[in-house]
């Protein structure tokens, strides 16, 4: 599988050659930095960890050149961090029993220009080589830009596949924005309320980003508890912890959807949703 940095790695916890390894992939998440995926993807990891039919593959598109350092990295250089950040990844794939980790090293300008084809050159690549049946991305209402530029990379490089070696279901997840505020009917909620001491572990390994103020591991798990708590006001939680998606499986099924229009239709459900609400009682 040849991709378009030198630098680019995959990494193998269980040591399989990398062909057996990404062939046997049937749940992948393709996120711009490191710790994404553990954020955006636990039910992902979940339904493979402990599994030898289903296989987690996970993709980190960016360097991690820019992460934000306090504490005992405050003085790293870029070099630096991006060596910890790497490092950092791997640890969490092994925790998670990932099949495979596939580092693709670009920097993160990269992902925001649209006509850079390297980078969806790299994400058709490792999609035509893995065929995962289940693909999570970052969500298109995310407020961070790197996040919803390879989201659309993404969908670009999807699109560029005949339609069937396409995953079945493609969901985007969240980080820098929770879904809650979309209605109740366009949500995917994935419980993942099991093995809370695996999700706190594959959270807590990113020391780098924890050492310096940014608590990732404890938001993550409460935003989980939060949606279980407040999904519905007149019945008692049916789950500890939730996830929440959004269904972006029709952007690959009708390739002349465009992406912001279907994310403007999710927007004016919710307007309409509140105006309703506030007129049914003036």
């Amino acid at each position: 599988m040849k991709l378009a940095r030198k630098t680019a790695e995959v990494f193998v916890p269980d040591a399989k050659p990398v062909k057996q390894a990404i062939a046997r992939t049937t749940h992948m998440c393709i996120a711009a930095h490191h710790d994404d995926i553990e954020i955006m993807a636990p039910h992902a990891i979940l339904e493979c960890f402990g599994r030898k039919d289903r296989w987690f593959t996970g993709v980190v598109a960016t360097n991690g050149a820019g992460s934000p350092r306090a504490g005992i990295y405050a003085q790293y250089s870029d070099a630096q961090m991006r060596a910890v950040r790497r490092e950092e990844q791997k640890r969490a794939a092994v925790i998670g029993e990932f099949g495979a980790l596939l580092l693709l090293d670009h920097p993160s300008a990269a992902l925001k220009r649209a006509g850079r084809s390297d980078v969806r050159a790299d994400l058709k690549t490792l999609l035509l080589a893995t065929r995962p049946k289940m693909l999570v991305i970052h969500n298109l209402t995310d407020k961070h830009d790197t996040h919803v530029a390879l989201a659309l990379r993404t969908i670009e490089a999807l699109r560029m596949l005949p339609r069937h070696a396409r995953p079945a279901k493609l969901y985007g997840g969240e980080v820098w924005r929770d879904l809650d505020w979309m209605l109740d009917e366009d949500k995917v909620l994935w419980d993942v309320s099991a093995k809370e001491n695996v999700q706190a572990a594959l959270l807590g390994v990113f020391d780098s980003q924890i050492s310096g103020g940014k608590r990732y591991d404890l938001a993550a798990m409460a935003r989980r508890r939060a949606h279980a708590t407040y999904r519905q006001s007149h019945h008692v939680d049916s789950a500890a912890a939730l996830s929440v998606g959004v269904d972006l499986t029709p952007l690959i099924k009708n390739d002349e959807l465009e992406p912001v229009t279907f994310a403007e239709k999710l927007i004016d459900r919710f307007r309409e949703d509140v105006r309703a609400r506030i007129r049914r009682f003036l």
